[in-house]
């Protein structure tokens, strides 16, 4: 009997959730990068490994930039179209595999490990959690860092909006949220071609002391602590992002 996907494995796979997301600003995301370039610093001959990387925009922007990458994602469709671009590119120093982040995927590889834009908290058991950041730590050299962005949850819960309506290429999405046995849930409802569809996200409500858990379990050393694509000071009410720099 097959067992059944998890949610982020069939809702990720959807062409209806690139279609939802569609619109997210990708200006920001290679400003942030190009932070973190600058903070680590990230040097022209460290390797990088973008975890839980989708459909490898950020990878691909962290190769054009000069970088060594190394992308992995849950989902076959999204590496099958990051991987056009390494036959693009035509060099070895990017590269793209389906791989499950609970699960070990590299040992003392890497000098940097990135999971940014919250791709992280969706799995049932807090256990599950723990695993990926201890396979993160794995794949790092001594010395190396990890940082992990993840959406501030204080902020989250106290400005949660249960129901909106998006119109996107034709298309009405009912989208709910909710909290609900420690995760915050997100619901998405819309007809299209004659048909009803109903998906599911969900991600753990991670406070930044389960963060911390997690690290010392890894034998992770928290160095910086960041609120914003800016790397700014955090602030539990007003911080849009939780953005850890941790080292091996």
């Amino acid at each position: 009997m097959i067992a059944p996907k998890e949610w982020f494995g069939e809702w990720f796979d959807s062409p209806y959730y690139h279609i939802l997301y569609k619109n997210r600003d990708h200006h920001e995301a290679e400003h942030f990068i190009d932070h973190l370039i600058k903070y680590l610093p990230i040097n022209p001959e460290d390797n990088v490994l973008d975890l839980a990387c989708g459909k490898g925009r950020h990878a691909i922007y962290l190769h054009k930039s000069g970088y060594d990458v190394t992308g992995i994602d849950l989902s076959p469709d999204s590496i099958a179209f990051a991987n056009r671009f390494t036959r693009r590119f035509g060099d070895e120093k990017l590269n793209f595999f389906v791989h499950d982040m609970r699960n070990v995927f590299a040992i003392e590889e890497f000098d940097h490990v990135l999971n940014i834009f919250t791709s992280f908290g969706y799995f049932e058991k807090a256990g599950e959690n723990k695993m990926a950041i201890q396979a993160a730590s794995k794949a790092l050299k001594p010395g190396g860092k990890f940082v992990i962005d993840f959406f501030n949850t204080q902020k989250v819960i106290e400005n949660l909006i249960p129901y909106e309506r998006k119109t996107i290429e034709g298309i009405e999405f009912i989208i709910e949220k909710k909290v609900e046995g420690g995760f915050i849930s997100k619901y998405i409802s819309f007809h299209d071609n004659g048909k009803d569809y109903r998906f599911q996200e969900k991600v753990k409500s991670i406070t930044q002391s389960d963060f911390l858990k997690y690290f010392e379990a890894a034998q992770l050393k928290v160095i910086d602590f960041f609120g914003d694509y800016h790397l700014n000071n955090f602030d539990p009410h007003t911080s849009e992002r939780m953005i850890f720099i941790t080292q091996k």
